[in-house]
């Protein structure tokens, strides 16, 4: 399946910064999540996305779960959502609030803002087809509408493979616009409807499979064509990224990452990277790698068996250090005369 992609082994580099830079110069990441009992995976994308190098985090979350969540992510903001009486976001009244608050306004100035990129699954919980459906329904208000780029992540996964194959809205037949998604084999086996076992057999294969069926219903007026591409990220040891036409396996992280949250601060740090100005395929392949160094770096530290995913965000800044160009420098003004 994958006999025609380009084989990538180099890792793209991080944005430089100008000194004179201010935060609106790097991303507003929009983080879509939680539900009650999983307040901690939308906290933890947050948290990556600013380690990362996010300038603005909001998270919008639950009603329920809000003050939690601004408690453990202090440097972002957050929007308390309307819920379902099972303590999920209720997606069509919460298309309202976004609105009101100006989240769906691409040509607003100031901090009511459409978001540059959103990422949405953490913690968002499962649920049934018409729940999911809704949820769908408000991201596609996101991509192809808005044209923002997501990253998908979690349940949000999970409850689009509940939309069978033979359904006009199954998810291999919506456009999916400057898409990332960040499955585990689990959750792509059930979006392909095959055994975990098999993804793992030729993790290479599905992966550049499913990159091309996201990407076959592009929309008419998409620019980029290189951009536009669906990614897929295909979680664990030797972690495949490709968007059906370029493939990168990662050789960085160890078995300490397999712990609850560690994929969630992979979606903040791609969501981050993307808000920054990468293309949806580098911020994955950064991502990756910076992700699993981070991890690597942690676990010199203190050891896989103890290592929890705060470690990997801890790790980040020496992770992204070694990697990143220095700061640029404003060029000095010429004296007067």
């Amino acid at each position: 399946m994958n006999e025609r992609c380009q084989k990538i082994r180099k890792i793209p580099t991080l944005p430089d910064r100008a000194t004179e830079a201010h935060k609106g110069n790097f991303g507003r990441v929009l983080v879509l999540g939680g539900s009650v009992g999983m307040v901690g995976a939308p906290s933890l994308a947050g948290l990556a996305a600013l380690r990362s190098g996010a300038g603005l985090v909001t998270l919008a979350i639950p009603e329920s779960i809000q003050p939690v969540a601004a408690t453990l992510c202090p440097c972002a903001t957050t929007i308390p959502l309307p819920q379902t009486s099972t303590g999920q976001i209720d997606s069509q009244a919460t298309r309202r609030v976004l609105e009101a608050r100006g989240l769906l306004d691409k040509t607003a100035a100031g901090p009511l803002t459409a978001p540059d990129v959103l990422a949405v699954g953490p913690g968002i919980g499962a649920g049934s087809m018409q729940y999911g459906q809704k949820l769908w329904d408000l991201i596609d208000l996101f991509r192809n509408e808005l044209r923002i780029p997501a990253v998908i992540d979690a349940d949000a996964l999970n409850l689009t493979s509940r939309t069978t194959r033979t359904r006009s809205n199954a998810w291999h037949r919506r456009p999916h616009f400057r898409t990332v998604i960040t499955p585990h084999p689990g959750e792509l086996a059930r979006m392909q409807d095959v055994t975990t076992r098999e993804i793992q057999a030729d993790r290479e294969g599905f992966a550049v499979r499913t990159a091309r069926e996201m990407s076959q219903h592009r929309p008419r007026d998409a620019s980029d064509e290189n951009d536009d591409n669906a990614v897929v990220v295909l979680k664990g040891a030797g972690t495949v990224v490709t968007d059906g036409q370029r493939i990168y396996v990662n050789r960085t992280g160890n078995p300490g990452m397999a712990t609850g949250g560690s994929g969630d601060v992979l979606t903040g740090m791609i969501a981050s990277l993307i808000g920054q100005g990468m293309s949806c395929f580098e911020a994955a392949v950064a991502g990756a790698y910076l992700h699993g160094l981070a991890g690597d770096l942690a676990a010199k530290r203190i050891g896989p068996v103890s290592l929890i995913a705060t470690d990997i965000i801890d790790a980040l800044p020496e992770a992204i250090r070694s990697t990143s160009k220095p700061m640029r420098r404003p060029r000095p003004r010429p004296k007067n005369r």
